[in-house]
């Protein structure tokens, strides 16, 4: 959806900028053989606008979507039917990020901030999805994902009566970093 918030963006810009975008600011005027030369004029005036902007959108619209909105030739109806072929790519989108997320595992002890920072940008990509999580679960995710020589730091978090935000999840692994960094060290000596 975000992609498609983006191309209708800059599609609507172009429109604009263009000064061909009236079909889609105002409905269709009503005209008939008794119509003043004032009505003639605004109709023509918005006949015009959509010719013209159907014809800009359905040249800047993926091969992939451009069959199943063929058909259209007034310019609302052809955003919605973009609109609504967008959605259905973005369910799919929504489902692929969650089984991504839901299937995370860091399998060494290194990059363990890096893992977080995905966890984190995959949650937030699911939120523009529409697909919103709790930031304790987030939390709990990114501690389920982490493997066995994190389980004193799982402890840790679960010890505490309070719940950690996900700045305080990373505050806390550097702390944690730092204390197995000084260990190793002073093994090594």
């Amino acid at each position: 959806m975000v992609r498609f918030i983006r191309y209708k963006e800059r599609i609507l810009l172009h429109l604009g900028c263009m000064d061909i975008d009236y079909a889609i600011r105002k409905d269709e005027p009503p005209i008939n053989e008794i119509s003043t030369q004032a009505e003639t004029a605004l109709y023509e005036q918005w006949e015009s606008s959509n010719r013209l902007s159907v014809m800009f959108i359905k040249t800047k619209i993926s091969a992939g979507i451009r069959g199943s909105v063929e058909q259209y030739n007034n310019v609302k109806a052809l955003l919605k039917a973009v609109d609504e072929q967008f959605e259905t790519s973005d369910k799919a989108r929504a489902s692929t990020l969650i089984t991504k997320f839901s299937s995370m595992k860091l399998t060494s002890v290194r990059g363990v901030h890096e893992h977080i920072m995905k966890m984190r940008d995959l949650a937030a990509q699911l939120k523009t999805l529409e697909v919103e999580m709790s930031e304790t679960f987030l939390v709990h995710s990114i501690l389920n994902s982490l493997p066995p020589q994190y389980d004193p730091f799982k402890i840790s978090y679960n010890s505490h009566k309070d719940k950690w935000s996900i700045d305080e999840l990373m505050t806390m692994y550097v702390q944690e970093e730092v204390m197995k960094q000084q260990e190793d060290q002073e093994e090594q000596d």
